[in-house]
C-alpha cells in the first residue's frame, strides 16, 4: 500500500521541522496511547489517526526516509519504495519498543507472530561516469541471516521451541506496586524469553539460541543512469531476515557520486570548459571535448568570445523519457610571447 501524504507529517505528529528525534518519538507516543485500537474498539476514525501517526512516525524517525521526505515530499518517499502499514499489527511489529510499555499484554502476544526484518543501511561510492550512465556492481553487505544449523528456530537441530517456563508462555512478568490511592502492576518483558514466550529446549550453538547468524552477502545490483549523489535506493528484501517466518527487510543503498576532474553536472546537463586559442576563436575551426561518451570534435563558429557556451545537443544523462546536453564554456586562450611580425600585424588589423 504507497502511502498517501493527504496532511503535513509534521503537523500529524504536532511538531515543528526542527524537532528533535525525543520530540518526534515523545509526540508519536501520545497519539498512539490516544487512538489505540484497544481504548479505541470499532472506532475507524480512530484507526485512520492511529496508522496516520505510524507512518508520520516510521518517516520522521528515519534520517533517510525524514531526509527525501523534506526535500520532495511524497515523491521522495515513492522513490525510495516506502510503503505505509496494512494493519495495526503491522505497527506493533515494526515499533516494538514504542509499544511494549504503553500496552504490554498485547505487545508480548504480537511478539510471538511473524515480524519483519530490519532493514540495512549500506552508503556505495559511485565513480561520476557511472552514476550518470549507469553501470553494474557487486557489494559486500553484512546483514543478519535465518541460521542454517536451525533454521531460524533458535533450538539445536531445529526443533521447535517450547513454552517459557518462567512466564509460562505469556511473554511478560508482572510486578505489584502500592502507590497512594491504590496498587498497580508494571508489565515488562521476561528477561527469560525476551518476551517471546517461548525458549528453546536446547539452544543452537551455532547463532546462541537467537534464530539468526551474521553473514557476508554478496549482491549483483544495477545502477541506474542519472542516479544523484545523496539519492537513496531501494533493494527489496534485501535487508535482515525477519523473525519467526516474518519477511526480510529492505537494503537502502545511499549514493555518494565522486567528482570528476573536466565535467560536471546540472539536472540532466553536463557542463565542462575547454581552452579554446585566440586565432580558432578569431577564425573557426574544431577543439577536443571530452563528453560522458568519450572524445569528440567541437566547432567552433568563427568570433566566437570567451566565456560563450556551446550546446551539444543529447550529449548529457539520459534520463526518463527525456535527455539532457552538453554544455561547454568556451576559454579563449592568448600566447604570452608574440613575434614582432605578430604584433605588427595585429597593430595594423586593430
Amino acid at each position: 500500500m504507497s502511502p498517501k501524504v493527504a496532511r503535513d507529517y509534521y503537523e500529524v505528529l504536532g511538531v515543528s521541522k526542527g524537532a528533535s528525534d525525543e520530540e518526534i518519538r515523545k509526540a508519536y507516543r501520545k497519539l498512539a496511547l490516544k487512538y489505540h485500537p484497544d481504548k479505541n474498539p470499532g472506532n475507524p476514525e480512530a484507526e485512520r489517526r492511529f496508522k496516520e501517526a505510524a507512518e508520520a512516525y516510521e518517516v520522521l524517525s528515519s534520517k533517510e526516509k525524514r531526509a527525501a521526505y523534506d526535500a520532495r515530499g511524497a515523491e521522495g518517499l515513492k522513490d525510495m519504495g516506502f510503503e505505509g502499514f496494512e494493519s495495526a499489527e503491522d505497527i506493533f511489529s515494526h515499533f516494538p519498543d514504542i509499544f511494549g510499555d504503553l500496552f504490554g499484554r498485547r505487545f508480548y502476544r504480537e511478539t510471538r507472530r511473524p515480524r519483519r526484518g530490519g532493514d540495512v543501511r549500506y552508503t556505495l561510492s559511485v565513480g561520476f561516469l557511472d552514476a550518470a550512465l549507469g553501470a553494474s556492481r557487486e557489494i559486500a553487505v553484512t546483514v543478519r541471516e535465518a541460521c542454517g544449523s536451525c533454521r531460524g528456530t533458535g533450538s539445536e537441530g531445529g526443533a521447535a521451541p517450547e513454552a517459557c517456563g518462567q512466564c509460562g508462555g505469556t511473554g511478560h512478568v508482572s510486578k505489584a506496586g502500592r502507590r497512594q490511592g491504590g496498587f498497580f502492576s508494571v508489565s515488562s518483558p521476561c528477561p527469560a524469553c525476551g518476551g517471546t514466550g517461548q525458549r528453546p529446549d536446547r539452544v543452537c550453538r551455532a547463532c546462541g539460541g537467537e534464530g539468526r547468524a551474521s553473514r557476508e552477502r554478496r549482491i549483483a545490483l544495477k545502477i541506474p543512469p542519472g542516479v544523484g549523489d545523496g539519492q537513496v535506493l531501494r533493494l527489496g528484501g534485501q535487508g535482515e531476515a525477519g523473525a519467526h517466518g516474518g519477511p526480510p527487510g529492505d537494503l537502502y543503498l545511499e549514493i555518494k557520486v565522486e567528482p570528476h576532474p573536466e565535467l560536471s553536472r546540472d539536472g540532466l546537463d553536463i557542463r565542462t570548459s575547454v581552452k579554446v586559442p585566440v586565432k580558432t576563436a578569431l577564425l573557426g575551426g574544431e577543439v577536443e571535448v571530452l563528453t560522458l561518451r568519450g572524445r569528440i570534435r567541437l566547432k567552433i563558429p568563427k568570433g566566437t568570445s570567451s566565456d560563450s557556451w556551446l550546446r551539444l545537443r543529447g550529449q548529457g544523462i539520459d534520463g526518463r523519457g527525456e535527455k539532457g546536453d552538453h554544455l561547454v564554456r568556451v576559454v579563449v586562450t592568448v600566447p604570452k610571447d608574440l613575434s614582432p611580425e605578430a604584433e605588427k600585424a595585429l597593430e595594423q588589423w586593430l
